[in-house]
């Protein structure tokens, strides 16, 4: 009978372990504005894998896509992120840009020579102090990723000097740097949400839009766009961040790994990123759009004319920090 009894306990005290063990998991809700089989969502997946393997388990990433969390409203997710309704979030630097202004010197036109530098950048201090930024916000920032350089498609004609953004209406972000840049280069420059601009493409309502090569291949923007002009005048980045009461819950040893994690995911994005833009652009080409490059003469007539507009950034973003991310450029 004693011995059934030591049995029917060990039962129990196993049981008690698994409970114990299955309520000390962690699970973190990550939410992102794409589609899982996008950019972003690569980067969100190959996170949760390697949040998994650093914590042994203890902590569960689940991804929840195409802003389900935040109904497609960015902006609406950078506050839940702050107030805690989002646990954790994948966002675009130029959107964080309309809570710190800072953010807009990664997207200061022509400010990176090549994807090396821009790397660079984003894991170098410059990088590091747009993460502290968050502080501010009850956010805490893990890593910088970046976005492949935006080009411009329209239906009009090819781009290669800035003469040529004369009078086009082209789609922008609601974002004041992009406005004031296509503004100085004779574009009538229209923010509008995302979800608006195929409709408005088709029906000619804008004439283009700018973006990473990705969108318009995912978004089939070359049924209702003739032209793609690799301008490479913007560069943008993603930001994986935590909601900081979320972070801080977690013990010091749990917060290495997770760190850790989103390095790996942010290196992870960076090389997947640049290795696909090619083939993206082969793949809109398939489909019909013309595409041209711009020569290094051409390129050199953008810069010039985007550091003239820089005096005015230096307002919108901050004189000093502008001047320490040139400093750290070398430039």
């Amino acid at each position: 009978m004693k011995k059934y009894l030591k049995m029917i306990v060990m039962l129990f005290a196993c049981v008690a372990l698994q409970q114990v063990s299955y309520s000390s998991e962690i699970k973190i809700n990550l939410a992102i504005p794409d589609p899982i089989k996008s950019s972003v969502g690569g980067m969100a997946e190959f996170f949760a894998k390697q949040v998994d393997k650093e914590t042994n388990g203890e902590v569960e990433v689940a991804i929840f896509p195409n802003g389900i969390l935040f109904s497609g409203d960015q902006n609406s997710a950078i506050n839940m992120l702050e107030d805690g309704s989002i646990d954790a979030l994948v966002l675009s630097s130029s959107v964080y840009a309309s809570f710190e202004p800072k953010m807009n010197a990664v997207s200061l036109p022509y400010l990176f020579a090549n994807y090396d530098e821009f790397i660079k950048y984003l894991n170098g201090e410059p990088g590091q102090e747009l993460l502290d930024s968050l502080d501010r916000l009850n956010i805490k920032g893990l890593a910088l990723a970046i976005r492949t350089y935006r080009n411009v498609t329209n239906s009009k004609k090819p781009i290669t000097k800035p003469s040529d953004f004369e009078g086009m209406k082209l789609r922008v972000p609601n974002n004041k740097l992009w406005v004031d840049f296509f503004g100085a280069l004779g574009a009538n420059p229209t923010p509008m949400n995302f979800k608006e601009v195929y409709t408005a493409l088709q029906l000619k309502i804008i004439d283009g839009q700018e973006n990473p090569v990705e969108v318009p291949l995912a978004n089939k923007f070359y049924e209702v766009q003739t032209y793609l002009s690799m301008t490479n005048h913007i560069a943008d980045s993603f930001i994986l961040a935590f909601n900081k009461d979320v972070w801080n819950k977690l013990t010091p040893e749990l917060q290495k790994a997770v760190k850790k994690a989103a390095l790996a995911a942010a290196d992870y994005k960076n090389k997947s990123d640049i290795k696909q833009e090619s083939k993206i652009v082969k793949e809109l080409a398939s489909h019909g759009m013309k595409v041209n490059r711009l020569s290094p003469e051409e390129i050199a007539a953008f810069q010039t004319e985007a550091v003239k507009q820089y005096p005015k950034f230096e307002e919108m973003i901050g004189a000093e920090f502008i001047k320490k991310s040139q400093e750290f450029l070398g430039k």
